[in-house]
């Protein structure tokens, strides 16, 4: 009977702290639901089409390297010309 209370007041602060991270995280996905429905219909009523490619490519600029025209994406991993490896004892 000495290790209830201590034991029964520790897993009431647990599940209070896991209630509390649970309830953030469906404020964080309701909201970021809410957001993303507001820039779909920005987009209907401009008369653009909402992707996510496009709209990070017109977020990053021109000047991003991954946005330069005529570039494939895989030529990052064409660079690599030669790998050397160790044994480590």
């Amino acid at each position: 009977m000495n290790h209830f209370l201590p034991r029964l007041l520790r897993n009431l602060c647990l599940a209070a702290i896991a209630l509390i991270g649970a309830a953030m995280a469906i404020i964080f996905m309701v909201s970021t639901a809410i957001a993303i429905g507001l820039l779909y219909i920005v987009a209907r009523l401009r008369g653009k089409p909402f992707g996510v490619r496009g709209y990070w490519q017109q977020r990053r600029g021109p000047m991003h390297p991954f946005n330069a025209p005529g570039q494939p994406y895989a030529k990052a991993a064409t660079d690599v010309i030669d790998v050397q490896a160790r044994e480590i004892r």
